[in-house]
């Protein structure tokens, strides 16, 4: 290591964001870029720790502790060519990624971690500054055709590892624009556009076709696919949202999260929405329905539509601030998250469930509740809900956001079409080297493993990559990871 003591003599930065009073009047991205000066003494934390378990935490085993060494020492293009060696998204892992890493720093034990999130975004970004990261064609084709299926973080991770391996290699996209859920999906604000266009005008350049506005399986045939291509990986993702069937919920001004997100994502980029399928946020009384990211997404945009208020609230209890027992290192923990969006301005509760919707006039108006504790009975990994009794209450809302989660993939079209088989969750059934149950056919991210991280999809994809490449060549060239 550059500076074996490095660990001792610099504490950690914490991320600096625009202020709040300014960014929510816009959808620019939070962050604020950090200078390198100070990316490359955030690295000198990186200590010799003998056995590092960040690359064990990280689902695409980034080279850390060798490409924070070469940051320190300024040898940008080198730690470059380890970060690409392992990840093809990080300029969007850098920005998104919860960093399963930074839980699983030794330094962490007893310190705060190394930034290694950030640090790896300062390497990317130094890379596309510089002119270092450009489009490198393979220089020879195999002859084979692979059709990937969804141009999200699996789709572009795995269409980028076959083209490199000199496959002819078409990704299809039912939007109209390639991307997945990062194209409209998250929202600009945590990523903008130009960035991820930026990615995919480089795999435009290496050879990568993308066909979009294409619902396979639906208006292009299954049985033309299967004739067209020698191989077919299915990155379709997790879409199907789990719904809250309670009384009330015909009325309207109840959406899913991902209905919002998608419409906000579309406005934002310039693209009219009817009058009659608007979902706007400015001036009403706004409850997200679920704790998580998507639902904080939802709150970050509530807030820049002007809501007049806003509302989370969460039926799991409270997570803690530290770790727990239940989460001793290296295990990521689930720690109280107090994102950007909530520092905005929002209301949040725990331990709370949605009883029933309460309407006029067809719309929604107030949403019955009521608090819930969690009690070990026969089972301790598995408490037992119960409601509280005298603890019902009521939240005035005339506009609900469902972001409770996501149940599998969508079945009917291309999922039926194909005829693979399916788990008892819903998902793409596919064995350890990513096969279905029909030849040739092969599944990666949320299609297969249900819905999960971005840098989990990028690991499936390049994983499904190589067992692509091997299955069509015989052996593979593809790193297995």
């Amino acid at each position: 290591m550059g500076d074996v003591k490095g660990f001792l003599k610099v504490k950690r930065l914490k991320s600096e964001y625009r202020p709040a009073c300014e960014r929510v009047k816009d959808y620019r991205e939070v962050s604020v870029s950090r200078k390198n000066e100070y990316s490359k003494e955030q690295a000198s934390r990186c200590m010799d720790c003998g056995t590092p378990f960040c690359h064990w935490g990280c689902p695409v085993g980034n080279y850390i502790p060798e490409w924070n060494d070469l940051l320190f020492r300024g040898k940008w293009e080198k730690a470059i060519t380890l970060l690409d060696a392992t990840n093809n998204l990080p300029e969007i892992t850098g920005r998104l990624c919860p960093a399963l890493c930074e839980s699983a720093c030794v330094l962490g034990i007893n310190d705060d971690p190394v930034t290694i999130r950030e640090n790896e975004l300062a390497i990317i970004e130094y890379g596309f500054s510089a002119g270092i990261i450009k489009p490198n064609p393979p220089k020879s084709r195999t002859g084979k055709k692979i059709a990937v299926i969804g141009s999200g973080p699996a789709g572009l991770s795995c269409a980028d590892q076959l083209n490199s391996a000199g496959h002819k290699v078409t990704v299809f996209e039912r939007d109209d624009l390639p991307g997945g859920i990062l194209r409209y999906g998250i929202p600009d604000f945590k990523l903008e556009k130009w960035v991820l266009d930026r990615r995919i005008n480089i795999l435009k350049a290496e050879g990568i076709e993308f066909i979009t506005g294409v619902n396979v399986g639906v208006d292009y045939a299954v049985n033309r696919l299967r004739n067209e291509f020698d191989s077919i990986c299915l990155a379709g993702g997790s879409r199907l949202p789990r719904d809250l069937n309670i009384e009330g919920r015909h009325l309207e001004g109840i959406h899913f999260s991902m209905d919002y997100l998608v419409q906000s994502n579309k406005r934002v980029a310039g693209k009219s929405v009817p009058a009659g399928e608007l979902i706007d946020a400015e001036g009403r009384r706004i409850l997200v329905i679920g704790g998580g990211d998507t639902g904080a997404d939802c709150v970050g945009t509530a807030n820049r539509q002007k809501a007049s208020c806003v509302m989370q609230i969460e039926v799991m209890p409270k997570p803690p601030e530290c770790r727990t027992d239940e989460f001793s290192w290296p295990k990521h923990p689930l720690l109280l998250k107090t994102s950007t969006s909530h520092e905005e301005g929002s209301g949040r509760k725990w331990a709370i469930l949605t009883k029933k919707f309460i309407g006029q006039n067809n719309r929604v108006q107030k949403v019955s509740c009521v608090q819930v504790e969690f009690v070990k009975e026969n089972n301790p990994s598995c408490p037992a809900m119960r409601e509280v009794k005298g603890s019902e209450f009521e939240i005035e809302a005339d506009l609900v956001i469902l972001a409770i989660g996501f149940l599998h993939p969508e079945h009917n079209g291309l999922l039926e079409e194909l005829g693979v088989s399916l788990d008892k969750r819903g998902n793409c059934q596919a064995g350890d080297n990513f096969t279905t149950s029909k030849k040739g056919i092969f599944c990666a991210g949320d299609m297969h493993r249900g819905q999960s991280l971005i840098v989990w999809a990028i690991s499936e994809g390049r994983k499904a990559a190589y067992c692509i490449d091997k299955y069509l060549m015989g052996e593979s060239s593809l790193p297995i990871l």
